[in-house]
């Protein structure tokens, strides 16, 4: 058997993996338990046998004992559970990047589901489905007092079908709803591009596949401008990054680390913490770097973000990420379920926990909402017309055609990047650091 250590926000799995095996009921484990324990352990007993002959209805008795364990462990946090052989291994599915629904994390706050983020490419966010989003209804049934699993499970259902959910969303004055088609969610842990002279590494969750694929795309698109040399920085992207492996954020921050503390992890018996360091070798070759965060960017996003920023090795840019600062261990039970069961909390570099508080951003930036597309102006219109359009105008006769070329060029890179501003103004702000810092000159 295994056991797996997570740091994600809406139950993806994290990473470690250890051998570990079962000796026998949980009761025989401790020999000095206090006396009422058993008592109360009794009462349980009592209770179970009345439910089961007294109840109005028959009732199946594992079902009972798995809602009183799923109760049991739900009561402690929002994301320790009961994991039922289904639900362990769609969460198996899950880290190894393809598995059916809508391509949302979830979490619960208030009795609600709260979208921590979309995943890219998905239905969810074709339909629009935004961050610090809560959904109240599926398919018309209100979600309230169902946990969260039960919630999630109204919310499955097969590929190519329809689901409508009534969704609240901060801003808007009346709940709305959103259809959906289910679909298969194929996960590209990164995506990656080319802007200008700035090298974009989207990372769009932390699973198996992260950093092999965040190398390669690197190598790719270094390569693709002509070498290290022409490359300005980097923009490491984790907006809406509910996390993930939880060694896959350690490998993902050692990439552009030569040293140090990444992480570390502190749990109920201080013996039990563990403490993860960076490795010589900076991918980026001591570029600048800016990493992208908000409020979708989760748990493993949050130690990746959290680590560049105290190491002063990246500016980071955006909003306040979730706050996510617990590690989950999922324990295999007989019978092919599991336990998901909150064991430690993770600290920064600088030995600050992000549980509740989240990262803060270094430059606070906004994502502004986007409004309905106004009409767009004539091609012709007078006012957008330069001398250069003017029917028999001079030539400009004090530059060489490279040197117009030249100009010409730069203007559409000018514009490509008002373009961008208008498309995505967080990731513009991040390249237009990057272009100052470039501008300043290497360090000496």
């Amino acid at each position: 058997m295994r056991k797996f250590v997570m740091a994600a926000a809406g139950g993806t799995l994290a990473s470690v993996i250890a051998t570990t095996q079962f000796v026998g009921p949980l009761l025989a484990q401790e020999d000095n338990r206090p006396t009422n324990v058993y008592e109360q352990l009794d009462l349980f007993g009592d209770i179970f046998e009345r439910i089961r002959a007294q109840y109005v209805e028959e009732v199946d008795e594992a079902d009972l004992i798995e809602a009183a364990i799923n109760g049991m462990l739900t009561s402690l946090d929002p994301h320790s559970s009961y994991l039922p052989p289904d639900d362990a291994a769609d969460m198996r599915v899950q880290t190894r990047g393809e598995f059916g629904g809508l391509g949302i994390e979830v979490t619960q706050e208030d009795g609600f589901v709260k979208v921590v983020s979309p995943i890219d490419d998905t239905p969810a966010d074709a339909a629009g489905i935004e961050a610090g989003d809560f959904i109240t209804h599926v398919d018309g049934e209100s979600v309230l007092g169902l946990t969260l699993d039960e919630a999630v499970d109204m919310m499955r259902g097969p590929v190519g079908s329809e689901i409508v959910i009534t969704v609240v969303r901060e801003g808007e004055d009346e709940p709305f709803d959103v259809s959906i088609i289910r679909d298969t969610i194929k996960l590209t842990a990164v995506r990656s591009r080319v802007q200008g002279e700035t090298v974009v590494l989207r990372v769009t969750t932390f699973n198996d596949q992260t950093f092999p694929n965040l190398s390669a795309k690197l190598a790719e698109r270094v390569e693709e401008v002509g070498g290290i040399d022409a490359v300005n920085g980097f923009v490491l992207d984790l907006r809406n990054n509910p996390g993930g492996l939880l060694t896959q954020a350690i490998r993902v921050s050692d990439a552009f680390l030569e040293k140090g503390e990444i992480v570390s992890t502190r749990g109920r018996n201080p013996a039990d913490g563990d403490r993860f360091n960076a490795t010589p070798g900076d991918l980026a070759q001591g570029k600048p770097l800016v990493v992208l965060i908000n409020g979708g960017s989760a748990s493993a996003s949050e130690i990746v973000a959290g680590a560049l920023q105290d190491h002063r090795r990246a500016i980071v840019v955006g909003t306040k990420s979730f706050g996510k600062g617990s590690v989950q261990t999922v324990m295999p039970l007989r019978g092919d379920g599991a336990m998901r069961l909150t064991t430690a909390r993770y600290y920064t570099p600088s030995g600050r926990s992000i549980q509740a508080l989240g990262v803060s951003p270094d430059i606070v930036v906004e994502q502004p909402r986007r409004q309905p597309e106004a009409e767009e102006e004539e091609d012709n219109n007078v006012f957008s017309r330069s001398e250069a359009d003017l029917r028999g105008s001079l030539d400009n006769d004090s530059l060489t055609e490279e040197e117009i070329r030249q100009i010409e060029a730069d203007r559409e890179k000018a514009e490509a990047a008002a373009a961008l501003r208008e498309e995505d103004y967080q990731l513009a702000y991040a390249i237009d650091i990057l272009k100052g810092l470039s501008a300043l000159g290497p360090k000496e």
